[in-house]
């Protein structure tokens, strides 16, 4: 179970870990195959992965760091940039 928001058709979420160094295998299991199915209440959905960068990232983590304002603290815990995954709408 993840924890995402919406933005615009996009559903984002944050790669952790638990805050612990290592990738998360969803994350590292998205980065080879980036086409995957979610399960929300609404129902399913395809999507295509990937990962945030530039403005967008930034954009994105700021909308995060509205949810939790301890956000910084806890990715700075990890040795590499949490990634801000984006999940596409796919056909």
């Amino acid at each position: 179970m993840l924890g995402y928001l919406q933005d615009g058709p996009n559903l984002v979420t944050l790669a952790m870990n638990g805050w612990a160094a290592p990738e998360p295998a969803w994350w590292l299991n998205l980065q080879a195959n980036p086409d995957a199915t979610v399960e929300l209440s609404s129902g399913r959905r395809r999507v295509r992965a990937r990962a945030a960068s530039g403005e967008e990232r930034a954009r994105l983590w700021a909308r995060w760091q509205e949810l939790d304002k301890d956000l910084d603290a806890f990715a700075a815990r990890r040795p590499r940039e949490t990634a801000v995954v984006v999940l596409e709408p796919s056909e």
